[in-house]
């Protein structure tokens, strides 16, 4: 089956300095992943029949929802905290390197990913949302979208980002997006979509190896580590702990051997709101 019946693109631009978002090339699943991906969606064809002859239809709810655990767990959500939405991010880890010293280690540059609402595949289906960042992860990203923001739309992202959706996952629609708005401080901007869930200026808190067994990226990369980060001053809406989950791909190469001064990784992740 074609790749195009599973991704449909996704071209949005940014706010304020932040870059411009990833754009899925719908066209571009490699052979060798269409046995994941025909996993993916004869598994979820089996819970569709099933649901057929259940008395109630699957919900949205988190409340009984169990967040993902790698062998080294990291720190628990906060006493108090409920899980307020689960997203799934794609999009690229960023790097540097100073070509004069090509034996050094890459410098994370933050990252840039669009973000989708998996709240109802992971608290329905858990089975099925363990999979959806290798899923995502095997069609390429095109070259970032050249669309410039719009300073004065009141809107952080134009209205036609509001309708994309990620069709290989069952047509989950935009969540928002995630970028950093400098070095330390990842930001995740979630006010632009229908459920106006916040804002999450964050800082990292505590972080944890993916599993060994964790996806690849499409050169192979490795995971990139899992994390808890915790909101900053300005956050909205009752967002407080943001967790980095069930990654694939995005790590950078151990040395600058070869690389260019600035360049991307591509990489997919679940997060974890939590909030009050």
């Amino acid at each position: 089956m074609r790749a195009s019946l599973f991704l449909s693109a996704l071209s949005v631009s940014s706010v304020m300095a932040a870059p411009l978002l990833p754009e899925i090339n719908a066209h571009s699943a490699p052979a060798d992943s269409l046995k994941k991906i025909s996993e993916y969606f004869n598994l979820l064809a089996v819970k569709i029949q099933q649901s057929k002859f259940e008395s109630a239809v699957p919900t949205c709810d988190l409340s009984k929802v169990v967040m993902p655990q790698a062998p080294s767990p990291l720190p628990p959500p906060s006493f108090g905290l409920s899980l307020r939405h689960v997203a799934l991010g794609r999009g690229t880890q960023n790097y540097t390197c100073d070509p004069s010293t090509p034996t050094a280690a890459p410098v994370a540059n933050g990252a840039v990913a669009s973000l989708f609402n998996a709240s109802c595949i992971v608290s329905a289906y858990p089975d099925i949302g363990a999979m959806l960042s290798t899923v995502s992860l095997d069609f390429n990203l095109s070259d970032l979208a050249s669309i410039a923001s719009s300073v004065a739309s009141a809107l952080p992202f134009p209205p036609s980002f509001l309708k994309q959706t990620l069709a290989p996952t069952s047509g989950m629609a935009v969540s928002g997006a995630h970028y950093f708005t400098n070095a330390s401080t990842p930001f995740f901007n979630m006010d632009a979509s229908q459920w106006k869930i916040g804002e999450a200026p964050c800082a990292k808190n505590n972080s944890t190896p993916a599993p060994e067994a964790a996806p690849r990226g499409q050169q192979g990369e490795k995971a990139v580590a899992w994390l808890k980060l915790i909101t900053r001053p300005g956050a909205t809406g009752g967002l407080q702990e943001v967790y980095r989950v069930e990654t694939a791909g995005g790590s950078a190469p151990e040395t600058c051997e070869g690389m260019p001064e600035h360049f991307e990784v591509q990489y997919a992740a679940q997060y974890w709101f939590y909030g009050n």
